[in-house]
């Protein structure tokens, strides 16, 4: 069996005023994807059916695609733009911590370029999707359409997002999260990327987070959250020995210290909140993947195909 490509983007494919042609990036992503899925171990995935499926008894014969009968010797219809699947919203965090690490290639851009692909993804299986974003408040939210023109404003929005840093703007993901809850109103796949900042402070709140998630669920959306981290450095802390000044990006508190002094300490207390983040999710039902921004776009489609798979069975 072959292995799935993959897909990683590299200093090289962002110019030096930080532009990436995301819409280009994201069908090579795709493409390179479902390539490797096809001579992997996990093909069955609806991806290579972008305008078909199964004949199922019952259904007209007028709509039956003979030609690739005579390929396949399998029975497919037609699928029309009507016949939407799922509707997805994307929801990146943009406050100040996804702005790291600080060089060309950080969380934002890993989560941008993530959604970009996820879009071309929706876009072959009919799916619709809209994108939100949010720092301290929900900044931007767009419905769910599933047209090219809107595809390619939202890339627009993508790519705006990644040319302007933004400073010392914090983490409202709780209230953010409610605010959503309110203005989705038809059931959908709520696709969450955030580093979880907030809860990795002194002052994480678990409850308030999960009420939010909670009103998301009642209100019959499912969840996917990608924590968006770079595992060298934010979870094995793995820095040069020699003094640092480290600054925290979203409120500016800086504190002067050699790495090896805290760095046991540091990676107990992040594997004993990544822990408890695990296992409240697995009690609410809520997905979370672990998406290191060092290790491609591949995990991310992956991820999301079992949850569409297992949505629409």
């Amino acid at each position: 069996m072959g292995k799935v490509q993959k897909a990683i983007l590299k200093l090289e494919d962002i110019s030096s005023e930080g532009f990436i042609n995301l819409e280009l990036l994201a069908r090579q992503v795709v493409e390179g994807f479902i390539t490797g899925l096809h001579k992997s171990p996990f093909h069955g995935f609806s991806v290579e059916f972008a305008e078909h499926r199964l004949y199922n008894n019952g259904d007209s014969i007028k709509n039956v695609d003979w030609k690739l009968y005579g390929r396949t010797d399998k029975l497919f219809v037609k699928r029309f733009e009507e016949e939407t699947n799922l509707r997805c919203q994307l929801v990146l965090d943009v406050s100040s911590s996804m702005f790291f690490p600080e060089n060309k290639l950080n969380k934002l851009i890993f989560s941008a370029c993530s959604a970009a692909a996820l879009m071309q993804l929706f876009k072959r299986q009919r799916d619709a999707f809209g994108l939100s974003y949010f720092s301290d408040t929900l900044e931007f939210s767009s419905a769910a359409r599933s047209t090219t023109a809107h595809q390619n404003f939202l890339l627009s929005e993508l790519q705006n997002l990644i040319l302007h840093s933004s400073q010392n703007k914090r983490t409202a993901l709780v209230s953010s999260l409610h605010e959503l809850a309110e203005k989705l109103h038809k059931r959908s796949l709520v696709i969450i990327f955030t580093d979880l900042y907030e809860s990795y402070t002194e002052t994480a709140n678990y409850s308030d987070l999960f009420a939010a998630l909670q009103h998301l669920k009642h209100n019959k959306h499912e969840i996917i959250i990608f924590n968006v981290l770079d595992y060298e450095t934010e979870i094995n802390f793995n820095f040069k020995e020699r003094p640092y000044h480290f600054i925290d990006i979203e409120n500016g508190e800086t504190i002067k210290l050699h790495p090896s002094l805290l760095r046991e300490a540091f990676k107990e207390s992040v594997a004993s909140n990544l822990k408890e983040l695990r296992l409240k999710c697995a009690q609410y039902s809520i997905d979370l993947i672990e998406a290191d921004i060092n290790a491609g776009f591949n995990d991310v489609l992956h991820s999301y195909l079992i949850k569409r798979n297992r949505m629409t069975v």
